[in-house]
């Protein structure tokens, strides 16, 4: 791995052009403190220029304390051929870096600048100028370049040929309107690095035709210096390559070193998804919910004979790690990985029982969890509960117009009794705040943090069937995550507390 690559991450920019994503300025700085820090990105751009105050004060904030920490020559805004407008914008903020927006291909400098080849030069020259006046260092975007590539390839070596040597520190060649594929991008790539060796160049693609990721590959394939990404694939339309798949796809297939600390990737997914609204699908590469489970047995088995279904996206390199479904489709082996992770040990009769009744729940439509396991294995062997250390033994809550929902709760911890009342947001509210009292006002101890509530109808349900609440939890660093079923909201979501909390006390 001797060749290096250069990620700069647009999210903060490219980004937030997702239909539905704005990010307010704390957030902004909350991003690209963990773009530069936890994730180690070689670069970020964090906005265009002109758009809002509220975009001038984020870019403000990012570059005050990316000096502080010393990565201000990390940050980049996105300006416009626009005189000396954008370049004092991006000064007054205190950023050192623009990215000029130009026009790679003759059609957009024609019918939207209308203009030819040689003024557009000559602007963006004036732009240079006055940029290295003010200490700005350039970068331009070639922006269309694809289809100038496709359409008009002597206006773009015209372009470059007139500013190769204008003091222009990257060249960056967008895949704007996502037209590329693999064999064409290694071939327009190849040709400017062909006839520009001494330049860099940057690439950034879009996801149109879902094939950024792969169009980053040729790329660099074919000598690219740089890279685009934005984490999640946010982006406008499609989106743009996301990071977490264009690390692992360098690292590898094309073999070559980055600065990505890859065990921060899912931490910074996680939050970008919850500042932008923008949920990450279960099966998206690297990211997902899902992707790192094994549901059929028959991999679960190949797993402990030599990890025979196992590729080198091992979960550990991602802050990860391997789970084991079950449902319908568990064999013997997935429940065996799920019992080792609890300490359970079964008899192999009571294996085989425990598996049956999972795939009974399964064809059900059920979702069955490692949390659940206990509860299925007690049953099956008709112990009862797991010793319940904690119990609901009378709760009511009600709600009326006009006023706040309220909860009186009744529980037994350790074979004492315990009763607090609050109000609420909600019904379901009331009665976490209520028990929140219990640990708080008469244990003397914390009461876990809520950070993920969903409420759905189990998969194949109907509208009148019943709800499942899946609710996620952290205490003391550790993740639980547990589902409650019952045909009224409120009491899945009592139940699945209920679960959560027992499992902590039973640790």
């Amino acid at each position: 791995m001797d060749k290096f690559v250069e990620i700069m991450d647009t999210t903060l920019r490219d980004g937030e052009q997702t239909n539905g994503v704005s990010f307010v300025p704390h957030e902004k700085l909350m991003i690209a403190r963990m773009l530069l820090m936890d994730l180690n990105v070689d670069r970020i751009e964090v906005a265009s220029a002109r758009v809002s105050d509220g975009e001038k004060d984020a870019v403000k904030s990012i570059c005050r304390w990316a000096r502080q920490a010393g990565m201000l020559d990390r940050v980049e805004v996105l300006g416009f051929v626009d005189g000396k407008t954008s370049l004092d914008w991006i000064a007054d903020c205190g950023c050192k870096h623009i990215n000029l927006l130009c026009k790679g291909s003759e059609k957009h400098c024609t019918y939207q600048l209308k203009k030819t080849l040689e003024e557009h030069v000559a602007d963006i020259k004036r732009s240079i100028e006055y940029a290295q006046e003010l200490g700005i260092s350039v970068n331009l975007y070639l922006e269309d370049w694809s289809n100038g590539m496709k359409d008009s390839p002597e206006y773009v070596m015209g372009f470059v040929d007139a500013l190769r040597e204008s003091g222009v520190k990257r060249f960056m060649l967008p895949d704007t309107l996502g037209i590329l594929n693999p064999s064409l991008t290694a071939a327009f790539i190849g040709q400017m690095v062909s006839r520009y060796p001494e330049l860099h160049f940057d690439f950034h693609a879009h996801n149109d035709y879902d094939l950024a990721t792969s169009n980053v590959l040729a790329a660099v394939a074919a000598g690219c210096k740089g890279v685009h990404t934005a984490v999640n694939g946010l982006g406008e339309r499609a989106g743009n390559a996301p990071l977490s798949s264009v690390q692992a796809i360098l690292n590898d297939h094309a073999h070559v070193r980055t600065n990505i600390k890859e065990e921060n990737l899912g931490t910074v997914s996680t939050m970008v998804e919850s500042l932008s609204g923008i949920a990450i699908p279960p099966n998206k590469p690297i990211i997902g919910e899902s992707v790192f489970t094994q549901v059929a047995g028959v991999h679960a088995d190949g797993d402990n004979k030599n990890n025979l279904y196992c590729n080198d996206l091992l979960p550990e390199r991602f802050g990860r790690k391997r789970e084991y479904a079950l449902g319908k489709n568990s064999g013997k082996a997935n429940i065996l990985k799920n019992l080792e992770e609890l300490g359970l040990e079964l008899t192999p009769e009571q294996t085989r029982r425990v598996t049956d009744r999972i795939i009974e729940l399964g064809d059900k439509k059920q979702l069955v969890t490692q949390e659940d396991l206990p509860y299925i294995v007690a049953d099956v062997l008709k112990h009862g509960a797991p010793d319940d250390r904690v119990k609901l033994i009378s709760y009511m809550v009600s709600t009326a117009y006009g006023l706040k929902p309220m909860a009186s709760v009744k529980l037994e911890v350790n074979g004492e009794l315990y009763e607090e009342s609050a109000m609420g947001d909600g019904m379901y509210d009331a009665f976490v705040r209520a028990v929140r009292h219990i640990y708080r006002d008469k244990l003397q101890r914390k009461f876990p943090w809520l950070t993920n509530y969903v409420v759905s109808i189990p998969p194949g349900g109907r509208t009148d069937a019943l709800v499942q609440t899946s609710i996620s939890w952290t205490y003391n660093d550790k993740a639980y995550r547990t589902r409650g079923l019952d045909a009224d909201q409120t009491e899945a979501a009592i139940k699945a507390t209920i679960k959560m909390l027992n499992l902590i006390e039973n640790e």
